[in-house]
């Protein structure tokens, strides 16, 4: 062990290579090892967009940042103190995340020839061509110790070669002082039935990699990161796509109905489904779709049932489901549709991160056809979303979308796994009888303007439902004009009305000064970020976050007189900021908008909110 060990207060460390290089299970073992050590965390796995890009090409270039540190985690970082860089590709496409004296650990057996023209670089040095000076660069022969450490395991080349990530990461375990038993109890019990020996390849080759870093002193110092103080309680790690699965399962809980999830895959969604399919022991049904009409519609079809219905996926198939959308909202079932987001139009960038489905959330279906929508901030909190979209969608029986995002869906932080006593019990104004001699009424409404949810098959409750306009009394088909006008009202009353129970809309920071920063969704931890280091230097700056965006709760207009100047930044073109100035005509809105497939950074935010300022 290493003597010379540094106390520091977190760390933000980025693995790369090409799409096979198992980089993303290499974070993932960081991560998780960080985690069980106390410390919080937070994550940005960077897929490249195409399944199987030119292997050595900055395209198929996969990477994962985690920052760790001795307290809570917000965001993964802007730039990292340690890149671990497989191939030539990794370090063009990453040189530009580097902190100034940060360390590089590179496969010195990848750096050929025919590596480093494959990457684009016009000489045979790349560290220079990068102008890569002042920096600890370390180029362990990688591959080869890896071929070396398993010489006796009688492993076919290709084999030998997949298990170097797994020297990187024994590196790097050295490097910050973590523990490997985590890692080796993840690979001992992932490999188990399939194939023992290649967990013993495994572990032995970390801990070749720990010993290489020991014995050789390959760095001058290593580093210590306490834990975090987190709230008491039992926590695991967790990414956005497990934390809205279970949300929901919660929701079906409390609600005493099952659940129902009708999808197609899709990234970056999939997982949700994946998540939901593993949940047969807790009465949740799934169905993988042909396509995505077929999904919803078999939601919809469930909601009628008396399922609590959820269908997921991502900018495209939402706009495949616009028109059965339209269906929930005229026969009024309670169902929950998730998009996570990316970036678009079209395929786009469907591994990277974007905001801009807000606008066809908000309104891409034909006629006034009003939906709730939500929007999660952070992996961790899309639990508690998945479960207010479902409290809503039963209580007031109507569609709700629910937004996440490519960010927040694949990253992960620790999460503190609640008691379902700290959560409200979800009732929706399910129908089982009515008095004797009386008509059924499927369209009276209680106080919150919901009608009530009557099972089929219910002696007394039969009805109707259906694409057509129905009577505000009885139910029946109408194509009277005034009939559609009242329920038409009503729809849209039903969706304002929600707001009543939304909490008040809250204000971090003062409630009056020079800068009001807006955001919503999943840019909360940068934003977040930004503005508490600018509070720190003596700005008057207060962030307003968004998560419930229509209805908009209470309180907004009042926090908007409060400033001097409001910026809106959101990783679109500005559909809230246009949203927001149709609902406060009065209020001057700036922008700050990127549209790169990334979060924003905390600089690139702070640099922006200083400039207003002046």
């Amino acid at each position: 062990m290493n003597q010379n060990i540094k106390e520091i207060s977190d760390v933000v460390i980025r693995f790369s290579g090409d799409s096979g290089d198992g980089m993303q299970l290499t974070g993932t073992l960081f991560s998780d090892t960080s985690a069980l050590m106390g410390n919080g965390i937070s994550t940005f796995p960077d897929y490249p967009s195409e399944i199987r890009a030119p292997q050595g090409t900055v395209a198929g270039v996969s990477g994962f940042q985690v920052h760790f540190g001795d307290r809570k985690m917000i965001t993964p970082g802007d730039f990292c103190d340690a890149l671990v860089a497989m191939n030539p590709a990794a370090l063009k496409a990453n040189a530009k995340w580097l902190k100034p004296d940060s360390t590089i650990i590179l496969d010195a057996d990848a750096f050929t020839e025919k590596q480093i023209a494959k990457a684009g670089f016009k000489t045979d040095n790349p560290i220079e061509e990068l102008h890569l000076t002042g920096y600890n660069i370390v180029m362990p022969d990688i591959t080869g110790m890896t071929k070396k450490t398993l010489e006796g395991f009688e492993m076919d080349a290709k084999s030998v070669a997949k298990c170097k990530n797994m020297f990187a990461l024994g590196i790097c375990f050295y490097l910050y002082n973590r523990p490997m038993d985590h890692a080796f109890e993840y690979l001992t019990s992932k490999f188990a039935k399939k194939n023992p020996k290649i967990a013993e390849a495994n572990i032995a080759v970390v801990k070749g990699g720990y010993n290489y870093a020991a014995n050789n002193h390959l760095f001058a110092n290593t580093y210590n990161i306490k834990s975090s103080e987190l709230e008491p309680g039992v926590y695991r790690n967790i990414n956005g796509n497990q934390a809205t699965a279970w949300g929901f399962i919660a929701a079906s809980e409390k609600s005493g109905r099952p659940l129902f999830c009708g999808s197609y895959p899709i990234t970056p969604a999939t997982v949700i489904l994946e998540e939901l399919a593993k949940r047969k022991d807790l009465g949740v049904k799934t169905v993988q779709a042909e396509d995505e009409i077929a999904g919803i519609c078999t939601a919809i079809g469930a909601a009628f049932a008396g399922n609590f219905a959820v269908t997921t996926t991502s900018g495209p198939g939402l706009s495949l489901k616009s028109e059965a959308m339209g269906l929930a909202v005229m026969t009024e079932l309670p169902l929950v549709v998730v998009d996570v987001q990316r970036g678009g139009p079209s395929t786009g960038l469907p591994t990277k991160t974007e905001q801009s489905d807000l606008d066809q959330a908000l309104y891409g279906r034909n006629g006034e056809c009003p939906v709730v929508v939500l929007a999660a901030s952070s992996p961790s909190d899309c639990f508690e979303y998945a479960f207010q979209a479902g409290k809503i969608a039963m209580e007031h029986m109507t569609p709700v979308v629910l937004l996440t995002d490519g960010f927040i869906a694949n990253g992960s932080q620790p999460w503190r796994i609640p008691s379902m006593s700290e959560y409200p019990d979800i009732v929706p104004p399910v129908v089982t009888s009515i008095p004797e001699g009386e008509q059924f009424r499927p369209y009276k409404r209680n106080e919150q303007l919901a009608r009530g949810w009557a099972m089929p098959g219910t002696k007394g409750l039969e009805h109707r439902i259906g694409g057509l306009e129905k009577d505000s009394r009885c139910g029946a088909v109408s194509h009277d004009p005034d009939n559609h006008a009242e329920m038409v009202a009503l729809r849209a009353a039903k969706v304002a009305k929600v707001a009543d129970t939304l909490p008040t809309q809250e204000v971090m920071g003062e409630a009056q000064g020079d800068l009001l920063v807006i955001g919503w969704g999943g840019t909360r931890g940068h934003l977040q970020s930004a503005v508490e280091e600018l509070q720190a230097e003596g700005h008057k700056v207060s962030l307003c976050h968004f998560n419930y965006i229509n209805p908009l709760p209470n309180g907004v207009a009042e926090i908007l007189a409060g400033f001097k100047k409001v910026v809106v930044c959101e990783l679109n073109c500005g559909q809230f900021a246009g949203y927001l100035r149709q609902n406060f005509q009065n209020v001057c809105f700036e922008q700050y908008n990127k549209v790169m497939g990334l979060p924003f950074t905390v600089r690139e935010l702070k640099e922006h909110f200083v400039s207003l300022l002046k």
